[in-house]
């Protein structure tokens, strides 16, 4: 039996419930848990969040360099326009990504300001370089 039963990414947000509400909505999965601090949601796939209230949150300015990325959810997509309608349509916002590597992928902010990509396809090996 593992000693570690649970991996989740958490995100520090201002609101937590607003922004479970979009992943919830973009990975058309469920709530899992809630608290007055945290919520917990799990993806149609399985994919694990969770959105944890602070209320002095600062989002990353990426692509900028003031405030750099510190890391960023990927998801993989079949269409890449549909799932930026959806993604507009829940209050999100796409975001200017220069040299986005080998493929075809799109930036995105939430609506707390986290960063997030959409891929064709899923990366099968690490840059290399």
């Amino acid at each position: 039996m593992p000693l570690v039963k649970a991996g989740f990414v958490v995100l520090d947000c201002a609101e937590p419930e607003k922004l479970a509400e979009f992943y919830r909505d973009l990975l058309d999965g469920e709530m899992t848990d809630a608290t007055a601090n945290r919520v917990e949601i799990r993806g149609a796939d399985g994919t694990r969040l969770a959105f944890r209230r602070d209320m002095n949150a600062t989002p990353p300015s990426w692509p900028r360099p003031e405030n750099s990325l510190q890391a960023h959810l990927d998801f993989v997509v079949e269409d890449l326009d549909e799932a930026e309608r959806k993604i507009v349509g829940l209050g999100g916002r796409p975001v200017e990504a220069k040299d986005a590597g080998p493929y075809e992928e799109r930036g995105y902010a939430d609506p707390a300001g986290h960063s997030f990509m959409l891929r064709t396809v899923a990366p099968t090996a690490p840059k290399q370089g």
